[in-house]
């Protein structure tokens, strides 16, 4: 996955596109099409080598359980695996699915009633980064020039929005690796590519968990 980022000078960097990259362009097309989520993703061709978790997820952030239905109903539909069917938890609802080219996605509400019926409206969508260590990993985006809009420790690490701050713009974050995969549902080992690249205006860098940012188109 390729993430696209936008910078002022080669030292400050925000996140500015997510694209994902797939064996399968037109299909993976139709998928997100269908999901609802293509305009919020990028997408290329890439035979680059990846197996078992990618170490990362895209979060989706919805109104009610209705709706959290209504998303992964439409990526069953597409074709999607579910890696977590939807249930109410401690925090809310939510469920967990896997595209067809390999991302997992999560949709999720903290509502645990619904107060209208189901729409497709999309109130935010989160990169979650799956790292070794988190206060690190904060530190070194710190010091692209991102700055922090949440922090739970060594746990978990939210940053601000960027210049490309619209209404299908993505929040990036970060977690633990193992932690992450867990939540998800699934085994942490995975080894190779993480298909998913970020993308700026700053100069291209791979961060401490090998995720490649590169100027965006």
């Amino acid at each position: 996955m390729v993430m696209a980022i936008t910078s002022s000078t080669a030292a400050h960097t925000s996140l500015a596109s997510v694209t994902l990259e797939v064996a399968d362009l037109a299909a993976a097309r139709r998928f997100y099409a269908a999901f609802g989520v293509d305009t919020y993703i990028g997408l290329r061709a890439s035979e680059a080598h990846s197996t078992g978790f990618r170490g990362f997820t895209l979060a989706l952030t919805v109104s009610g359980p209705a709706t959290v239905d209504s998303f992964v109903a439409a990526a069953v539909e597409a074709g999607a695996t579910v890696l977590k069917h939807a249930a109410k938890s401690l925090w809310g609802y939510g469920g967990v699915v896997q595209a067809p080219d390999g991302t997992i996605w999560k949709v999720a509400t903290s509502a645990k009633k619904d107060t209208g019926p189901a729409t497709r409206q999309i109130d935010e969508v989160v990169l979650l980064l799956g790292v070794e260590d988190v206060k690190a990993s904060k530190q070194f985006y710190v010091g692209r020039g991102l700055t922090v809009a949440k922090s739970f420790g060594g746990k978990y690490a939210e940053f601000g929005p960027g210049a490309s701050n619209s209404s299908s713009s993505v929040t990036l974050a970060l977690y633990k690796r193992r932690g992450l995969a867990k939540d998800l549902g699934v085994p942490a080992d995975g080894t190779g590519s993480h298909r998913i690249v970020l993308g700026g205006t700053g100069d291209p860098f791979a961060d401490p968990d090998g995720f490649a940012w590169e100027a965006a188109a």
